[in-house]
């Protein structure tokens, strides 16, 4: 059975558990997001945990182009932020959700220093013109250069 959450963006009614697929990512340091980057990943499904004081992320790595599926619990700290050990320390932060399209923005600190970066993940594999808009609107409002989106969904050749 799904949750229905109020997502951060009003008192929208919003289902964030399902199947969702990465279609773009970016990063103000781009090395951790480029093909064979530690934080280029390829989402399969978000679950909620105990009404979602946890989050079940279960994702594909590449490594060496071989696809690993992995699930990650990230554990929430308030309202739709959640923080989650994987390469480092990330902060993951639900900033935009619909139907269609789902939004996050995380800060990975690996030891050395901070990467913000935003993933946007859909339903299907692709966004509209609209959704793309919204997504880079995101980008700018939390620092992250748009000229630093990369194109997830093209290179995603992992199993469903």
């Amino acid at each position: 059975t799904l949750k229905t959450l109020c997502g951060a963006n009003g008192n929208t009614k919003i289902q964030i558990p399902g199947e969702w697929r990465i279609i773009y990512a970016a990063a103000d340091n781009k090395d951790k997001i480029v093909e064979g980057g530690p934080l280029r990943n390829y989402y399969r499904r978000i679950e909620c945990i105990n009404d979602c004081e946890s989050l079940s992320i279960t994702f594909y790595l590449k490594d060496q182009g071989t696809c690993l599926l992995l699930t990650e619990v990230a554990k929430r700290q308030e309202g739709y932020v959640y923080v989650l050990e994987f390469y480092g320390t990330n902060t993951l932060e639900v900033i935009h959700v619909s139907e269609n399209m789902l939004v996050t923005y995380v800060e990975n600190y690996d030891g050395e220093r901070i990467t913000k970066m935003t993933e946007g993940l859909a339903k299907g594999t692709s966004f509209t013109p609209e959704e793309l808009e919204k997504y880079q609107q995101l980008n700018s409002e939390r620092g992250v250069p748009n000229e630093n989106i990369e194109n997830l969904i093209k290179t995603d050749n992992c199993p469903p």
